[in-house]
């Protein structure tokens, strides 16, 4: 069959690229127009990058099954539909599910460190700088420090964050309650 006197594989060449191009140029750039697609209010299978993945699979397919076989171009067209659907459908349940539910940044505030148990590394002078090392969520983080009262705090000491100054944590040493009771 040649609708509009376009053999099919030509329009499923050209409905490749097409869709092709329009998937990588919406993923590169869906963040700079901010735009995050219909799947924010429930309705997941209208995302943009779905229907285009859907689109560029199923030319792809359907532009293979015409060019090597000899199938019914009705068949041809269920079969890549078929083929798109679940190439889509896992492209979805385990991409971009997966990374829409990541944590967006690793990055933190030097202010939020305030607070903060760490441990020190390198021992910390009366009036000189050391090293510690605080645990969270996302890795450890490893600040030069000082100490706040003044005295010398030896390595392997719990230390509590008590301010942030260009870039220093100026620590105290950590008292735990029960050390208390």
């Amino acid at each position: 069959m040649e609708p509009f006197s376009i053999p099919l594989e030509t329009i499923y060449l050209y409905g490749l690229i097409i869709s092709g191009v329009l998937t990588i140029l919406f993923v590169l750039f869906a963040d700079v127009f901010h735009f995050h697609g219909a799947g924010d209010g429930g309705m997941h299978f209208l995302n943009p990058v779905l229907l285009f993945a859907f689109v560029t699979i199923l030319s792809a397919s359907g532009y293979l099954l015409e060019r090597l076989s000899s199938v019914h171009y009705l068949l041809i067209l269920a079969i890549s539909a078929v083929i798109a659907l679940i190439v889509v459908t896992l492209l979805n349940v385990f991409v971009l599910v997966p990374l829409s539910s990541a944590e967006e940044s690793l990055v933190f505030k030097e202010s939020d460190l305030q607070g903060r148990v760490g441990t020190v590394i390198t021992t910390i002078p009366a009036d000189g700088y050391g090293e510690v090392m605080i645990d969270s969520t996302s890795g450890r983080i490893a600040k030069p420090a000082s100490s706040f009262d003044g005295d010398e705090i030896p390595n392997g000491t719990n230390v509590l964050v008590v301010q942030v100054k260009n870039g220093v944590l100026e620590v105290s040493v950590h008292h735990k309650l029960e050390n208390f009771l």
